[in-house]
């Protein structure tokens, strides 16, 4: 099932509690495998009060959650400068799965981004662009949630190597949980093969780490998986995990 509707705000319990809830977790599941931590979330959490952030580079993230939390909300950041294949990945995750898709829209459409800052931000100031399309509509999106997964992976990035399976989001001001954070890459293709999980097809083509069109290559065997996001730039995250 798949929707454009952002979903209203839900009744929350207030942050002192959701940061004892979060502490508690981190203690007690430590590195424990993804299928424990989801099940803590279950036991302590709404599936109406999670979302599962998702890029659809694939979809082992919403089927790990979803087999625990069915009909859980999967947020997809729809910035407009998506890969084809993205979109056809999101559509196949929507049919495929138990899930609510949900398309996370900008304020802007591009058209209108670039009438007020000019045509390819994306070049110019990739930082803007990421916040205008990514970070504040995800921000906008989460103020109705009480937790938040993502498929952070520490082996990615220099910058996600101590990334913790359960923490507080200040930023964001919810519980964010890491399920995959010890996952290597070929764990990640295993289980999609296992699960018949839908995946990117450009993963097949050397693309391990998939954003905006505009702002990601292919990468080569060997290279850093997320070398093909911003390259030739000093940038290295968009801004949602930082």
């Amino acid at each position: 099932m798949s929707s454009t509707t952002i979903p209203s705000p839900r009744a929350r319990r207030g942050h002192t509690e959701l940061q004892a809830l979060a502490r508690v977790g981190a203690d007690e599941l430590a590195d424990a495998p993804a299928d424990r931590v989801v099940e803590w979330v279950a036991a302590n959490f709404d599936v109406r009060s999670v979302a599962v952030a998702c890029s659809m580079a694939d979809a082992v993230l919403p089927h790990v959650v979803s087999r625990q939390l069915a009909d859980v909300d999967v947020l997809f950041l729809d910035t407009g400068y998506h890969f084809a294949d993205t979109y056809e990945t999101r559509d196949d995750v929507a049919r495929a799965l138990p899930v609510r898709v949900v398309d996370v829209l900008p304020l802007q459409t591009v058209a209108e981004q670039d009438a007020e800052y000019g045509a390819e931000l994306f070049a110019r100031d990739p930082g803007q662009c990421c916040a205008l399309r990514k970070v504040a509509p995800l921000q906008r999106s989460l103020a109705g949630y009480e937790l938040w997964f993502t498929g952070v992976r520490r082996e990615e990035a220099p910058t996600r190597a101590a990334t913790p399976l359960v923490s507080w989001d200040e930023r964001n001001g919810l519980v964010k949980v890491n399920p995959l954070a010890a996952w290597t890459f070929d764990q990640l293709l295993d289980y999609a093969t296992a699960h018949s999980v839908p995946v990117n097809r450009l993963m097949a083509s050397g693309y391990p780490s998939i954003g905006c069109a505009p702002c990601t290559r292919a990468v080569a065997p060997g290279e850093d998986p997320r070398s093909g996001r911003w390259a030739g730039l000093a940038k290295t995250e968009c801004g949602l995990h930082q």
